[in-house]
């Protein structure tokens, strides 16, 4: 079942340290399942009891709030390789205050937490290593809020395209880049109304601040 992903798997952070022939059978040991959903399913609902850690393994999946009246919200975007659900399963007292979605049609594969502390035990060295790299990769993820915190607790518009702009240009190494998000989706994650958004675009590249066309920026000083 899991073949065609190993060698994926085993180059993701979570599994550093592992080595590929160890992952399968690691991941069988645990129970781990694979779920296919089509683009725009629900992975699942704010409200949902969560016991498991989702893997993306193909696809995209978006982080969501939505508000009562459907004001959505992006909180991420998790790509192939990436993972989420971990501060739900690991507080299985806490209800999910997210939706997860798939944004494409997209492979999940999802390992209850449970597994990966009896893992810790029963298969002591990919197991230690396992839960290692997520204590790792939870730290990189509260260090991602902290910036969309910092993104969206800007005053206007403009300044939290120029934060976010910014960051993504340091993230690449060059002043010419590709974003992840479409308009609708960027406005999503900045917490910002679309055309409003799209206007100030507008604005910033008349003031020499920004090229852009489609999800291609640059930026000039």
């Amino acid at each position: 079942m899991m073949e065609s992903y190993v060698s994926l798997l085993s180059k993701t952070p979570l599994f550093t340290g592992i080595a590929e022939r160890e992952v399968e059978p690691f991941l069988q040991h645990m129970g781990a399942r694979r779920r296919h959903f089509g683009k725009g399913g629900f992975v699942f609902y704010a409200g949902d009891d969560i016991n498991t850690i989702g893997i993306v393994l193909s696809g995209q999946v978006h982080i969501v709030q939505e508000d009562y009246w459907g004001n959505r919200n992006i909180l991420t975007a998790m790509q192939a390789g990436q993972f989420f659900g971990e501060a739900f399963a690991t507080l299985p007292e806490e209800k999910a205050i997210v939706d997860v979605i798939a944004v494409e049609d997209t492979d999940i594969l999802f390992i209850h937490v449970a597994s990966v502390i009896k893992a810790t035990d029963e298969f002591s060295l990919p197991g230690r290593k396992l839960v290692h790299n997520l204590l790792c990769l939870l730290a990189q993820k509260n260090l991602l809020l902290t910036k969309k915190i910092r993104y969206i607790s800007q005053r206007s518009t403009r300044h939290k395209l120029m934060a976010y702009l910014s960051d993504e240009a340091r993230q690449h190494g060059k002043a010419t880049f590709t974003i992840e998000f479409n308009r609708q989706q960027l406005a999503d994650y900045l917490s910002v109304d679309r055309s409003a958004m799209s206007a100030e675009l507008s604005r910033m590249q008349k003031d020499g601040l920004i090229f852009y066309h489609k999800d291609t920026f640059t930026l000039f000083q």
